[in-house]
């Protein structure tokens, strides 16, 4: 089964936020319950196209990290289309606590196999990759984050006429795919900023690889580090959620508003500015992260 396009237009919703500018979020995390935000368009070619060369043995293998959205994502979508998932896992050390981790139970739900492998093994995911396809000829393998050409063409899907009377584009980045996507074919006279949740020096380079524009701006938004969570990020998050009545993860979207909110208050934009940030999904991390506040006597995420 393919992929489908959405039969109903994702929502943009105005943040009413009494400033100089004005602020909205395209909820692309309502998109599928399950392949929600970005990961749903950065499959979508890579599924599609996969399935249209009609493999024998069909089998999906992709990687991440133990609340990977990505992982959750694939697992779904190859319960969605009938297909094996196999998820290569960083950190051999969770082979036997898995079951505690409400992201790999969820993977596991959805029929795809797990393969734990050490941090050293995954760092050197091309030789792995070599490994995989050996073992797997037929099999499509999707790099970590879902980030390749076929997930950039996957992203333009998120630019469509309701986005094109906006100053600035934002997103929250990771491995750069869904910027590359919004940077390269977005309106001539829109500026785009990511939102950096990884202390990558090298991911501007990556993400020009993918994009033949320069019209992107990185920003820091890591607060700590990848998958780092902090008081004041949990505090935005349930705030925002009070506020407005919308959900935010701790990760990615959580860490970009809080960051835009910031730029906002220091007037970065100019008075008049329309302003377009995208909810990219990944509410399934909620409940990881909050397993692991709650070990630390903190504050949920509600």
């Amino acid at each position: 089964m393919l992929l489908q396009l959405p039969t109903e237009t994702i929502p943009i919703q105005e943040i009413p936020i009494h400033k100089k500018v004005k602020l909205f979020i395209k909820r692309e995390d309502l998109i599928h319950p399950q392949i929600s935000g970005n990961k749903y368009w950065k499959l979508f070619y890579n599924i599609n196209n996969y399935l249209e060369t009609l493999p024998e043995n069909p089998l999906i293998i992709t990687f991440g990290g133990a609340y990977s959205n990505h992982i959750s994502a694939v697992s779904a979508t190859g319960k969605l289309s009938g297909i094996k998932t196999l998820g290569i896992i960083r950190g051999e050390e969770l082979e036997q606590k898995w079951r505690d981790n409400p992201t790999l139970v969820l993977a596991k739900r959805n029929g795809m196999n797990l393969k734990f492998v050490t941090r050293e093994e995954y760092r050197h995911k091309e030789k792995l990759t070599e490994f995989l396809l050996h073992e797997f000829p037929e099999a499509l393998i999707i790099p970590e984050g879902g980030t390749n050409e076929n997930a950039v063409q996957g992203v333009k899907m998120m630019l469509n006429n309701d986005t094109k009377d906006f100053d600035y584009l934002c997103t929250a980045v990771g491995t750069g795919g869904t910027l590359a996507g919004i940077s390269e074919f977005c309106e001539d006279n829109q500026k785009v900023i990511g939102f950096k949740v990884v202390e990558d020096s090298s991911l501007e380079s990556k993400i020009l690889e993918l994009t033949s524009k320069r019209n992107f701006h990185l920003t820091d938004a890591a607060f700590g580090g990848y998958g780092k969570i902090n008081d004041e990020n949990v505090r935005f998050i349930n705030d925002f959620k009070v506020k407005f009545q919308i959900p935010l993860e701790p990760v990615y979207t959580g860490k970009m508003m809080l960051k835009l909110f910031e730029m906002i208050d220091a007037d970065y934009f100019p008075e008049g500015s329309k302003i377009l940030c995208f909810h990219t999904g990944g509410l399934q991390g909620i409940e990881g992260a909050n397993l692991l506040l709650e070990k630390q006597n903190r504050n949920l995420i509600i």
